[in-house]
């Protein structure tokens, strides 16, 4: 890890990404550093049995507050390079009307060691759907309702909490 710590990057836009390119671009700033860098990208369900009410998806539309969004990520991020040895961690998170199959997130963790970029890309993502600031609304042939948080990832995010500092990698 360089002394001025982990490199951090997040954006929230309505553009589309592009995975190869993050990981091209991580690979090229840590160069024989980077032990192992992995990667997460959500997806767009056209069913969603646990959130929604079970009907097909025609539309999610995510909506978060400028600010507030960057500053609730950067959180858990900061979680995240406290627990484990990472290099870089970078997270885009897409807003707006998204339809099925469209890519909403990704996570890209970049570390010397592959068991702290495992954990630390689930640690992140867990915690994006629990901590992070943003409003998702989906538009089914049931009609429109808000998406919450499920029990599930309620569940894994205080998995983490009660794990939190017994399984540190960090020298």
């Amino acid at each position: 890890m360089s002394p001025a710590g982990m490199h951090k990057q997040i954006l929230v836009s309505q553009d589309d990404f592009d995975v190869g390119g993050v990981c091209e671009d991580m690979r090229a700033r840590h160069g024989a550093a980077l032990g192992a860098l992995v990667t997460f990208t959500g997806l767009v369900r056209e069913h969603n049995p646990h959130a929604g009410d079970g009907s097909e998806v025609a539309v999610l539309t995510l909506e978060h507050y400028p600010g507030m969004t960057e500053s609730s990520i950067e959180k858990i991020l900061d979680r995240a390079e406290r627990r484990w040895p990472l290099l870089e961690v970078q997270v885009i998170h897409r807003v707006g009307a998204l339809l099925p199959t469209d890519q909403i997130v990704l996570v890209a963790v970049a570390s010397g060691h592959r068991d702290a970029a495992f954990a630390a890309a689930e640690f992140v993502m867990d915690y994006l759907k629990t901590d992070a600031v943003f409003w998702k609304k989906e538009q089914t042939q049931a009609g429109t309702h808000w998406v919450q948080s499920t029990e599930q990832d309620h569940q894994r995010a205080q998995d983490w909490a009660q794990s939190e500092g017994t399984e540190q990698l960090k020298p």
